[in-house]
């Protein structure tokens, strides 16, 4: 029995493969050094600093794209730790950035991404048969 790739693991994918071939190299390419941003672990990092976080960003959404492509045994763990870096870069941005809303909505924030890296990881079984 072939095994198929479940509806929301090919819009993952599509996500994936849409951060991997368009808005990370546009990022990294087209995004001109003083105005490049990138955010990781809540902390906003500018310049060439930013061009070093966009490869990555570059590399997690390649190894994502690979890794729902094969549906790999890896990716919902991954996944899950993926998320909870981001749900606690929403709490520390929003609290310690200028721009940021403070810490009641960063812990809202943080709390729906946390869900989902709970719902990713609830997502194992699919992973179960990599495609080959």
């Amino acid at each position: 029995m072939k095994h198929q790739r479940p509806w929301w693991a090919n819009v993952a994918l599509a996500a994936a493969l849409f951060g991997t071939f368009v808005f990370s190299p546009y990022d990294l390419f087209f995004v001109p050094l003083e105005r490049a941003e990138e955010v990781w672990f809540g902390i906003t990092f500018h310049g060439q600093a930013a061009k070093v976080g966009e490869v990555a960003h570059w590399i997690v959404w390649a190894t994502f794209a690979y890794g729902l492509w094969r549906m790999r045994p890896w990716v919902p763990a991954l996944a899950a730790v993926y998320f909870l870096q981001v749900a606690l870069a929403h709490l520390v941005w929003s609290v310690v950035s200028p721009r940021g809303r403070g810490l009641a909505i960063g812990a809202i924030q943080a709390a729906v991404v946390t869900v989902v890296a709970a719902v990713a990881l609830r997502a194992r079984p699919a992973f179960q048969r990599s495609l080959d």
